[in-house]
């Protein structure tokens, strides 16, 4: 008997969870990498007039995957396993250090590469200054 209420205690934890709390087409709320520690914490120091510059680096270095206005749409994206992030919904989300992180290092299993080395601090700065106009 205590092995039978056992499992359909279970059983019943295992179905509530399951159901959760989300609402039927609901898209699950995303989950971001923790931004190491050499990186927590920074802010851009640029102003908004840095986003000027910065899209001058994005067409350069960045348009090819994410688009030119930041969909994740570029020519070259369409042909990327998993596709370019679309950076008008994305960078609300996270902060100027997630982006420097990201930017700077890339990220594995994608094709985002790592640009530190190809462009300058500043020029990183420039192209999130960018980025954060996307809309």
């Amino acid at each position: 008997m205590k092995k039978a209420l056992f499992v359909m205690l279970i059983l019943g934890v295992l179905i509530f969870t399951a159901c959760g709390n989300r609402s039927e087409g609901a898209e699950p709320i995303p989950t971001f990498a923790s931004v190491p520690a050499e990186f927590v914490g920074k802010t851009n120091p640029l102003g908004a007039d840095a986003a000027s510059a910065g899209v001058e680096v994005y067409k350069t270095y960045c348009a090819s995957c994410h688009g030119d206005t930041g969909l994740g749409d570029g020519h070259a994206g369409g042909y990327l396993q998993p596709t370019p992030k679309n950076l008008v919904e994305f960078q609300p989300q996270v902060g100027d250090d997630y982006l420097f992180w990201r930017i700077s290092t890339g990220k594995s299993g994608t094709a985002m590469v790592a640009w530190k080395g190809m462009l300058t601090e500043g020029q990183i700065w420039q192209v999130i200054s960018f980025i954060r106009t996307l809309k």
